[in-house]
């Protein structure tokens, strides 16, 4: 979706969930959450997005406080703000509440300076997904093993 520097990546989402859509999100962060963020210190495992109020929101991502920070740190996991246009505020909503989707951050990434955050529409897998999806990861990397082998 964009071609900005990753911060991290969430494979644990791509591993419970099949990712539909994807939007991009800025977030309300305080001053040390930004320098947590930008030294990785971020944990995405259990953490949803929701949508309340017309507004959405992250839950549950835990943003260690700053190692060089003062009493005035953060609050590691408290709710935060994400960004986005009403329309598209709209449109998750109706996912999430019509389709049954959920709503996860697929990865953080940095854009134009800016600390972004990567929403998916998903859908969770199911536990014969999973392993159909290791299984043609396992098949995918062999036949990469033979090619190389042949080519030499």
């Amino acid at each position: 979706m964009s071609d900005g520097k990753d911060i991290i990546n969430n494979r644990h989402a791509y591993h419970e969930f099949h990712i539909l859509d994807t939007y991009e999100a800025g977030i309300v962060l305080k001053g040390t959450e930004v320098k947590s963020v930008m030294e990785a210190r971020i944990q995405l495992k259990d953490s949803y997005v929701s949508v309340r109020d017309g507004e959405i929101w992250l839950f549950n991502a835990h943003i260690s406080p700053y190692s060089h920070g003062n009493k005035q740190n953060h609050e590691p996991l408290r709710t935060r703000k994400l960004m986005l246009h009403k329309r598209e505020i709209e449109k998750l909503e109706r996912e999430t509440v019509v389709k049954g989707m959920t709503l996860v951050i697929t990865r953080i990434y940095w854009k134009n300076g800016r600390i972004k955050f990567e929403i998916g529409v998903a859908k969770g897998k199911k536990l014969y997904d999973k392993r159909e999806t290791v299984k043609e990861r396992t098949i995918e990397k062999e036949t990469r093993q033979q090619l190389k082998e042949n080519a030499r």
